[in-house]
């Protein structure tokens, strides 16, 4: 082969790479794209950890990842919310790290991924590092938004590709561009939460509460499956603010909402509807579920000990419950569907309160007109 031809040779094998590196560049900027469309549609908080985590595990091919999240907006501490495959953490305790750790210092102070063994070498000699030891991770990255960090995300292990483990510099890169995407996601995520949670039970607002319940009616209504309502109501509620002062009548509030909320799957969602009222939507649920559901709840709060300045108190409840069929009860609208459970609250606190009514839409009268 003569020079001219090698160097042709040559020439080309280098074209041929430089091609295939920008065809792969250009290639994970359309995956960004996709990425950051998959987190702005996705408001929901828990929802967007498990996607950030998912995502995060296919693009750097790991086997097992995490997120730590603060604990609230207002908080330092960061709490481990999401976790998936090969990391194992005991269900019944919290991973947390402290928001003045030193493993929090450093990750800001980097402003990059960074694995265990550089983290080891950069913090103090006595810093305890036993936590995040136990969840064995190949790299650990700082979710920063607008110079505040708001999560540290964790890889764990590897898939092994050719025996090659270790990241490269532009994984890492790579890795970064999708924690700011995530960062972002998460504090528009933490805002919404905010606005649409009551502060004081920490259940959700009504208008959220209707916002969720018109999507799950209209994939109820598709699907050809049951959807159920529950409407609480603590039974004579004036006389603990009346009796024992406004912070008593807060404190049942707390407790109450606690214990509904506590008597729920993950699934289903409860909110402070006003006052002293509490709904509960159960997804995919007929109405002797949604009834046993609603007794459980009643006898829990019945039978606990409620104490308030060394006052013992006894609360109880009265409830409805209304159930979508397609079937027997196909009510589309919202508000009916509410009115429907409140219309069987009404009868509970008629035949005596502390007790559960079924709303039989046979014997209910019809409220469309002063709903619409």
């Amino acid at each position: 082969m003569s020079r001219t031809s090698r160097e042709e040779s040559t020439c080309d094998t280098q074209m041929l790479e430089l091609t295939t590196q920008y065809e792969k560049k250009i290639y994970d900027l359309e995956q960004l794209l996709d990425i950051s469309r998959s987190f702005c549609s996705t408001l929901e908080f828990s929802k967007l950890l498990e996607s950030i985590v998912y995502i995060c595990m296919a693009q750097m091919h790991v086997l097992g990842a995490g997120i730590f999240v603060r604990n609230d907006m207002d908080s330092d501490e960061f709490i481990l919310e999401t976790n998936h495959s090969d990391i194992n953490v005991d269900p019944k305790t919290k991973c947390r790290i402290p928001g003045d750790h030193p493993i929090v210092a450093q990750l800001y102070s980097e402003k990059r991924a960074i694995s265990l063994d550089y983290l080891k070498r950069q913090v103090p000699e006595k810093t305890d590092l036993r936590m995040i030891e136990s969840l064995h991770p190949t790299l650990l990255v700082p979710l920063i938004q607008k110079n505040n960090m708001n999560g540290i995300l964790f890889l764990g292990e590897r898939i092994v590709f050719d025996g090659v483990t270790d990241y490269t510099e532009y994984e890492k890169e790579q890795i970064m561009a999708i924690a700011t995407l995530a960062s972002l996601a998460i504090n528009n995520a933490a805002l919404v939460e905010r606005s649409s949670t009551d502060m004081m039970t920490k259940l959700k607002l009504k208008y959220y509460f209707f916002n969720v319940l018109g999507d799950k009616l209209d994939a109820a209504f598709v699907q050809k499956i049951p959807l159920a309502i529950i409407m609480f109501d603590i039974d004579l509620f004036k006389k603990f603010n009346d009796t024992y002062g406004h912070e008593c009548g807060d404190y049942v509030l707390i407790q109450v909402a606690s214990l509904i909320k506590t008597g729920l799957r993950e699934e289903d969602l409860a909110s402070r509807y006003g006052g002293e009222e509490f709904t509960v939507l159960l997804d995919n649920t007929p109405k002797e579920q949604a009834v046993r559901v609603a007794e459980r709840i009643r006898c829990a709060i019945e039978h606990f000990d409620f104490q308030f300045n060394n006052q013992h108190l006894h609360v109880t409840i009265s409830g409805g419950v209304a159930v979508f069929d397609r079937g027997k009860n196909p009510v589309i609208m919202p508000k009916r569907l509410v009115n429907q459970a409140d219309q069987g609250l009404y009868m509970s606190k008629n035949s005596g309160r502390n007790k559960i009514t079924y709303a039989d839409p046979a014997l209910l009268k019809d409220c469309s007109d002063e709903l619409e």
